[in-house]
């Protein structure tokens, strides 16, 4: 373990858009673990109040008057606790396997899947137990041996921005560079990236940055890095080694989306390090949404901007039986030829993994 991860969590700034948790809850347990213990003096530290709690899974208390507020303070809510299930999930098709270091985000993006997936508990869980979560990856490692694993470090969260608190993303950055048959890959919304930038990854972690238009940042990713923060957090990853992707999604058609689209991709070609384009990959993905998310959407974010029309949409049938409205076949296809033109344009080098 390097030094800096035996250090405190750091002093935030709370002027900033860093995750400063109004309420910290603690499985008893976490307090065995040195990462534990730390996030708790921390908490004191920073005058944060904490409870304790029998289970990450149950937090039954959390204040509010009316359930829309619950939600809010929820998404200000820390829990720290130990990951009991280390069967991982699969990932298909970006990865063999989610790696569980964190469950929940302080972002409020309005199209958010996880609105419905982690719909009754929106607050944001860390797990202390790393070591043992290390352990079951390294098991999957060796079953899979000679071929090479990877695993998906934000399926269910966005550890960029709980790095200045936990440190649990480079502890597992350095551990899987020390992996020959291990790749480890993510996706942010933040630019809280400086802690990882001498990280011994060795190549082995893709860092992939979620950005889009400006109207849609502005519009519907409340809680998140602007967009010119996401990408300079982007340039000096690559600067720094690591592999970059970046996800543009979800694609949203609004009035001017071919102006700031364009705009999005000729910022990414001024910033981006010549050497970081030779290994670069592009995902691409249209806004959908279901009936449920709608719902759900519509309650927690009763002002959203966000067009969801399902008269406007088309329906489509997804593998496992459950399907999503998204953009009829023009405007996808629209969307899906100007983006990529332009991306191969100024990257013409670069992968686009996908469009869906």
């Amino acid at each position: 373990m390097t030094q800096k991860l035996l250090e405190k969590p750091a002093r935030i700034d709370r002027n900033s858009l860093s995750f400063v948790p109004e309420l910290v809850y603690f499985e008893p347990a976490a307090l065995d673990y040195p990462k534990g213990q730390r996030i708790f003096e921390w908490a004191k530290q920073e005058g944060i109040p904490y409870r304790m709690t029998t289970s990450h899974n149950r937090i039954t208390n959390l204040p509010g008057d009316t359930e829309l507020e619950q939600y809010r303070i929820a998404k200000r809510t820390l829990v720290v606790g130990l990951r009991k299930t280390l069967k991982f999930d699969t990932s298909k098709p970006s990865a063999e396997y989610a790696i569980p270091i964190s469950t929940g985000c302080m972002a409020h993006c309005h199209y958010c899947y996880l609105q419905t997936t982690l719909g009754a508990k929106p607050y944001v869980r860390v797990y202390v137990n790393i070591d043992e979560i290390l352990e079951a990856a390294q098991g999957y490692i060796n079953e899979r041996a000679p071929e090479i694993t990877r695993f998906e470090a934000a399926c269910t969260s966005d550890p960029v921005g709980l790095e200045p608190i936990t440190g649990s993303l480079r502890e597992l950055i350095e551990y899987m560079g020390n992996q020959p048959l291990a790749r480890l890959r993510f996706v942010t919304k933040f630019h809280h990236v400086d802690s990882l930038l001498d990280a011994r990854h060795n190549g082995h972690t893709r860092i992939r940055f979620s950005v889009n238009s400006k109207y849609v940042i502005k519009n519907f990713e409340p809680a998140t890095s602007r967009f010119e923060q996401r990408i300079e957090a982007a340039a000096k990853a690559a600067s720094a080694g690591y592999p970059i992707g970046f996800l543009i999604a979800p694609i949203i058609w609004h009035d001017g989306w071919e102006d700031g689209y364009a705009e999005l991709i000729d910022a990414l070609d001024k910033a981006l390090p010549q050497g970081a384009r030779d290994d670069l990959t592009f995902e691409l993905i249209q806004h959908r949404f279901t009936k449920t998310a709608k719902g759900v959407i519509e309650k927690r974010y009763p002002k959203t901007k966000l067009e969801m029309d399902i008269e406007k949409r088309k329906y489509k049938w997804g593998r496992w039986g459950q399907g999503k409205y998204v953009y009829p076949d023009e405007q996808a296809d629209a969307l899906r030829m100007f983006i990529s033109e332009r991306v191969f344009d100024k990257f013409p080098q670069s992968k686009i993994e996908y469009f869906t």
